[in-house]
């Protein structure tokens, strides 16, 4: 790859990864439910927001540091679980999370993974936490939850806006289908039509279980309302993960990044907060975190690096939007994550 074509944004990677990715996975990978209105919202609604710099501020050092449950994070850029990463690279998930340790970022590691949880731990040393989409034998699933804490992940994110799966209609078309990945046992349902796992339909009760066994943090992943966001915290919730699950589940619901300031309001400090969907520059990441949120979650861009250039290129991914960030903080006259504040957005 010559310096002239090596890739400097993110939407250098996403091109660049079309071109290696089997289309069907491609497709998979991509894709949103229905008309696919979320999805392409989900990159739209950052861009509604404007932004109202600072100046005249001293920013010739910048600090990105966060933290998350107690672990210090390098800066609050974090990698959302995504599916079966080996449809875009033969390493899979152990690229992926050695990519993410390199640029200091935390992994979350997803159920549906083609490499165990423990082997992903092993690989990387970075933080890391494990995507839970809970098993419908409850055995199953609190071991789960235990092999988690075992290997080190900090925390876990139980999905909970996947009652059944969305009406993604490329994959139809394509006739695809992933496997179970190596997490969920063997006779976990599959629908027929759509080759996806069956999950059972969690309520409140068995949100509160899982919090009375899950033995590390627990957050509470696809919210997008108040209330709801409310009663997760009151069941025990350590984090509320505001999310549309990437644009997959139900077409038109609102932009993570849009629903974020109601569950701000709600919760406040009561939880940690993460925002994902469509992030695709560190401006994004400083206007979520002026919005209310702790850290930003980016994951189809990581499968676009691992795609290109396997570990490197989920480095280089999440480094572009680091540094992105951080010039954005300077540029809106912000020294540190605290002061990323609401008043700099229109």
């Amino acid at each position: 790859m010559t310096d002239a074509s090596r890739p400097i944004t993110v939407a250098d990677y996403e091109r660049l990864a079309r071109e290696r990715v089997e289309p069907g996975a491609w497709d998979y990978q991509s894709g949103g439910s229905g008309d696919e209105r979320s999805l392409a919202d989900n990159v739209a609604a950052w861009d509604r927001l404007s932004l109202r710099p600072r100046v005249l501020v001293d920013v010739a050092s910048r600090d990105t540091s966060a933290s998350a449950f107690g672990v210090a994070l390098e800066h609050p850029i974090i990698v959302a679980p995504t599916a079966v990463h080996r449809l875009s690279h033969p390493d899979a998930e152990r690229a992926s999370a050695r990519g993410a340790a390199a640029a200091s970022a935390l992994f979350t590691l997803s159920t549906i993974s083609s490499v165990p949880m423990e082997e992903v731990a092993t690989t990387s040393g970075g933080p890391r936490w494990f995507q839970l989409y809970a098993p419908s034998d409850r055995e199953a699933c609190r071991a789960l939850v235990e092999r988690a804490a075992a290997s080190g992940y900090s925390a876990v994110a139980v999905t909970v806006d996947l009652p059944l799966p969305g009406n993604r209609e490329r994959d139809r078309r394509n006739e695809f289908a992933v496997d179970l990945g190596v997490h969920l046992p063997p006779d976990q349902p599959v629908d027929p039509h759509t080759g996806l796992v069956v999950m059972p339909t969690m309520d409140w009760a068995d949100l509160a279980w899982l919090r009375s066994v899950c033995p590390i943090p627990l957050l509470a992943k696809g919210i997008l309302r108040a209330d709801d966001a409310v009663r997760a915290v009151d069941v025990g919730c350590d984090g509320i993960w505001v999310s549309n699950h990437g644009g997959r589940q139900l077409d038109t619901a609102v932009a993570g990044i849009d629903a974020l300031p109601e569950v701000v309001a709600a919760v406040g400090d009561r939880a940690l907060l993460v925002v994902d969907g469509g992030v695709r520059r560190g401006i994004d990441v400083l206007k979520g975190l002026a919005l209310g949120a702790d850290l930003v979650a980016v994951g189809r861009p990581v499968l676009w690096g691992l795609a290109v250039d396997g570990a490197d290129g989920v480095q280089r991914v999440l480094e572009i939007l680091r540094d992105e960030l951080s010039l954005a903080m300077a540029l809106t006259g912000s020294r540190s994550l605290s002061e990323i504040t609401g008043d700099l957005i229109v």
